[in-house]
């Protein structure tokens, strides 16, 4: 990076440990043994060719305690090379202070991206991450930075660093509260003196810090915010509430596309492990059947006799068909997984447009049987955006009071002409803790290793057969265990019959 530009071709290198990889973990990452053989080159290899692209320069990361010290300074030491380049700042730390209070909930890296609607970059992968933070430098940190005249290295490198907790307090009996509050609460001001008087240096240092900070006279104008479709406004003009409810409910309806689309595809991707792996499961499965039920039997006759321990032979019945009939089901349900087509995405966008007008939550907050009604409708809506179900989506949409005649509930008043300011106000807020949410838990998703799944065997369709293949031998592996098992108690109990 010069200044807040990229400069340059990016150094990526895979790097070859020579040691196993788990099925589970190449699951997560994608890299297999034959990978890195294939690809990787020596630790120590890439590590001087790191060294001669950095020379002195500081580096800055996403987390640079962790990275750098936690990770990157201890296998340095464990290789026996000299520490490369010089420390910068930490961009995770600049993004907490700079955004404070951060209205996407929380700093990860993909629920900003998404938040402030960066580029889709390879989410998980070293690239994508860094250049998610190189969009995120420029493109939301950069006018927060510059508006505190934060325009030089030095400046920004100190400003990083020096000591910041959240305006939001994140612990305690408080949690949640603003600390400026405390200029007008009493209790609140007397918990955090308290908090300055800790026997403990972490807390004692939280507290003091907070109170020198109330004693700064409150600014005049509140330092801009950056983004578009989920700034938390608060405006008593009608005409402002209704635009920026039309925002969020714009920015709501491409979210619940998003989860909608990310779901098929996770269940479309496990739909083909399933099927490529249940010859295998299924025996496996049976096999531990056999082992409780041969083991079960076992202990019985030894002291209850052979008539109480034929007992366990109707159990064991039973839950071999109760298994049975779960694979069937399973099956049943894979066979009905499909990925959505680019058609299909975009119907599914242009439904949610129209289903996040029924969004008002707060409106039939008085009124538990018409709550009742409204949450059934919501979290059949939420059913059906999981399981793909356009069609249900489609009569929703269309008509969301016919629906709810068809399942016998009464109609729900889903419009805002006659709301007033304070509902308006509500719906609002209401609408950005749900954005919110949403971001989370699209965040959580994508963390997830069904998803880098899915998207690693999208970047490498032979990718799939080879982590498929890495399972099934583990799974044969398991079955060899647990057949010799079964014969040795089978044994057992031919010996005492």
């Amino acid at each position: 990076m010069r200044g807040w530009e990229p400069e340059g071709e990016p150094l990526v290198r895979l790097l070859n440990h020579g040691v196993t990889i788990p099925p589970e973990a190449a699951r997560v990452n994608g890299y297999t043994r034959e990978i890195l053989e294939r690809d990787g080159e020596p630790p120590l290899a890439v590590y001087d060719a790191f060294a001669a692209y950095v020379e002195q320069r500081p580096l800055v990361a996403y987390n640079l305690d962790y990275d750098l010290d936690q990770v990157l300074h201890p296998e340095w030491q464990r290789l026996g090379c000299a520490p490369i380049g010089s420390r910068g700042f930490c961009a995770l730390r600049l993004a907490q202070r700079l955004l404070d209070p951060v209205p996407a909930g929380n700093c990860k890296l993909q629920t900003l991206r998404q938040y402030y609607r960066l580029p889709a970059r390879g989410a998980h992968t070293a690239l994508g991450d860094v250049e998610t933070v190189i969009d995120l430098l420029q493109q939301v940190l950069r006018p927060l930075a510059e508006a505190q005249g934060l325009t030089s290295w030095a400046a920004l490198t100190e400003y990083a660093a020096a000591p910041w907790f959240p305006t939001r307090i994140a612990f305690g009996r408080y949690k949640g509260r603003d600390f400026r509050e405390a200029r007008q609460d009493a209790e609140l001001r007397g918990w955090l003196e308290s908090l300055a008087q800790s026997k403990t240096p972490r807390s004692a240092q939280i507290g003091r810090w907070y109170l020198r900070q109330l004693d700064v006279a409150p600014s005049a104008s509140p330092p801009p915010v950056i983004g578009t479709d989920a700034i938390l406004y608060r405006n008593p003009e009608r005409e402002t509430l209704t635009r920026l409810i039309e925002t969020a409910r714009a920015r709501l309806a491409e979210l619940e596309a998003e989860a909608a689309q990310d779901h098929q595809a996770i269940a479309m991707i496990q739909a083909r492990l399933f099927a490529y792996l249940r010859p295998l499961y299924e025996q496996r499965d049976q096999l531990r059947l056999i082992i409780d039920y041969r083991q079960r039997y076992l202990d019985l006759l030894l002291i209850e006799g052979e008539e109480v321990a034929e007992e366990a032979t109707a159990d064991y019945e039973q839950a071999r068909a109760a298994t049975e009939h779960d694979y069937q089901q399973a099956a049943e349900q894979a066979n009905t997984q499909h990925e959505l087509s680019a058609e299909q995405t975009a119907e599914v966008k242009k439904l949610f447009k129209k289903l996040v007008r029924l969004y008002h939550p707060d409106r039939y907050a008085h009124d538990p049987e018409r709550q009742a009604i409204y949450q059934r409708l919501t979290q059949t809506i939420n059913r059906a955006r999981d399981q793909g179900n356009i069609e249900q989506l489609r009569e929703i949409a269309a008509d969301p009071n016919a629906f709810l005649a068809r399942q016998g509930l009464s109609s729900l008043d889903f419009s805002d002409d006659d709301t007033d300011l304070e509902q308006l106000r509500q719906l609002h807020a209401s609408l950005q803790v749900r954005i919110l949410e949403l971001l989370e838990q699209l965040a959580q998703v994508r963390d997830s290793s069904d998803y880098e799944f899915y998207r690693l065997t999208q970047d490498q369709p032979a990718l799939f057969d080879q982590i498929a293949e890495s399972h099934a031998t583990t799974l044969r592996t398991e079955i060899a265990t647990l057949e010799q098992r079964a014969d040795q108690l089978a044994e057992d109990i031919e010996q005492l019959c």
